[in-house]
């Protein structure tokens, strides 16, 4: 478990807010000696001033110079000290800014103060998030000017002794929302050994994980003495308060679920979906070598390059008809068509060369299903028939705002062909450890790996199906030994 402090200059200081063991002064963070290498602190530094060695920049430096994660870093300081800096990070907001003037006047100057990331007009939320990722103080002064445009023109952070009645209301309810754990109080909860955080997008239309999936990973976490909290893309800089990072919400590379992972990574936390596992599992160009290169069973396939037709050309003679092309990041069945000749394929290939130069061909294998089959370092875990949807050759069929799936059917794996398991476990060897679901064919006594997914499906009544809170079980009870590995170093 994280141990959080807030450090403020006098005691005094925190009068008007609820009262919490958690708060020292700056003397006795001063005079306190460094906690063991394996205990977790975060520092909330509330000091009045944060100008060069004032005791506010000493209190970030020294919580750092600890091992201590710190709000605000010696790095926000240093560049929030320079405009020069600053302004280097805040170029790519436009859109963010755009999106907070669409229902405001020109004025000459506006001032807005941002408490944690969080700001009461929620025109301005998203652009508050954003500097809150790259600036993380408690309180955060805006300024904004029209010139042509609505820019950032000034950047400051701001102390909290400054706030009048109703902006101490609104920093503690930020503070309240940001670290929970400062203001917890009541009966004695049993202490949990480690925290861990899973990541998850309320809004998503087709999540990795359901809601019933999502209570049960918190009440398989709490037999092993984990604490799961969930957490949104606005809470990215509370990261290093976890000890590990589960995410359940779909992967890709251009989005902030990989930012999540690297982050993670370099905390040194434990993360699963790991960011080499994303790189390698959210590409099916890379997957396609990859299988090739280690013998993995796997349908033929050919890379398409944009502007040369001699891979048309090549295509059609040794692949036929039909052959199912694919863009290399899709997910859920989308940016995947089948065509059935050569005018199909010339009409489908721009579209599909608009988000890629390279697209991935694949033999055409019909099955009236595809083995799921979820692997968990090295071991299979659960297995699933997905049936096709009627009259259509895959699982999913999107069409409008509609999604339609077929039916599903879950198996022990000591049910599962040997062929099927044996393919899906060489596919995932030469990727990692994390957790895949592999999609394997089974096609004359053979199994064929279609793709690897780094964030695979655990939904309540389906994935656990046959094993039902002990699948969840199993997931926590293989975090919490990489997480007891970690805080042994090993």
């Amino acid at each position: 478990m994280a141990r959080t402090v807030l450090v403020v200059d006098d005691l005094a200081d925190w009068n008007p807010y609820y009262p919490s063991e958690h708060v020292i002064t700056f003397e006795t963070y001063l005079a306190t000696e460094q906690s063991g290498a394996d205990e977790r602190v975060r520092v909330i530094n509330l000091c009045g001033s944060y100008k060069y060695l004032s005791d506010g920049y000493y209190c970030s430096l020294l919580a750092e110079a600890r091992g201590h994660h710190v709000i605000p870093s010696v790095k926000a300081l240093n560049d929030l000290g320079r405009k020069a800096l600053y302004r280097l990070q805040i170029e790519d907001l436009s859109q963010a800014l755009d999106k907070a003037f669409k229902t405001k006047n020109k004025h000459e100057e506006i001032k807005l103060l941002s408490y944690f990331g969080t700001t009461p007009d929620p025109d301005f939320q998203d652009l508050a998030r954003l500097l809150f990722e790259r600036f993380s103080c408690p309180v955060l002064e805006v300024t904004l000017s029209y010139r042509d445009r609505w820019e950032i023109t000034a950047l400051r952070a701001v102390s909290h002794r400054s706030l009048d009645d109703a902006q101490q209301t609104l920093f503690a309810e930020a503070l309240d929302r940001f670290s929970k754990k400062v203001w917890r109080k009541g009966r004695a909860r049993k202490a949990m050994r480690y925290d861990l955080a899973i990541l998850v997008n309320p809004e998503e239309k087709l999540p990795p994980s359901n809601a019933g999936a999502l209570k049960k990973f918190i009440a398989a976490g709490r037999q092993f003495g984990i604490d799961v909290e969930l957490i949104t893309q606005q809470h990215y800089v509370r990261l290093p308060e976890f000890d590990a990072l589960f995410i359940r919400e779909t992967t890709a590379i251009d989005h902030h679920t990989y930012r999540f992972a690297k982050k993670a990574e370099a905390e040194g936390l434990v993360v699963i979906d790991d960011p080499t596992s994303m790189l390698r599992c959210t590409n099916k160009v890379y997957l396609a070598d990859l299988f090739r290169t280690h013998k993995v069973p796997s349908p033929n396939a050919w890379l398409l390059h944009k502007g040369n037709p001699m891979h048309l050309d090549r295509l059609e003679a040794e692949a036929g008809y039909p052959v199912v092309i694919k863009i290399p990041d899709g997910s859920f069945s989308r940016g995947i068509v089948k065509v059935n000749n050569r005018q199909e394929l010339e009409q489908k290939l721009p579209e599909l060369f608009q988000k890629s130069a390279l697209l991935l061909a694949q033999e055409f294998l019909y099955t009236d299903f595809d083995w799921r089959i979820g692997v968990f370092n090295n071991q299979p875990l659960y297995a699933c028939r997905y049936y096709m949807v009627k009259n259509h050759w895959q699982i999913y069929r999107h069409g409008g705002s509609r999604t339609d799936s077929g039916h599903f059917e879950t198996l022990p794996t000591f049910e599962v062909p040997r062929v099927v398991i044996d393919a899906a476990l060489k596919a995932t060897q030469p990727i990692g450890n994390g957790f895949y679901g592999v999609d394997v064919k089974e096609k004359n006594g053979k199994g064929y790996v279609i793709e690897v997914n780094d964030n695979p499906n655990i939904d309540s009544g389906i994935e656990d199906r046959f094993l039902g809170d002990e699948l969840y079980r199993l997931i926590m009870k293989e975090l919490l030994r990489r997480m007891e590995n970690r805080s042994k170093g090993i």
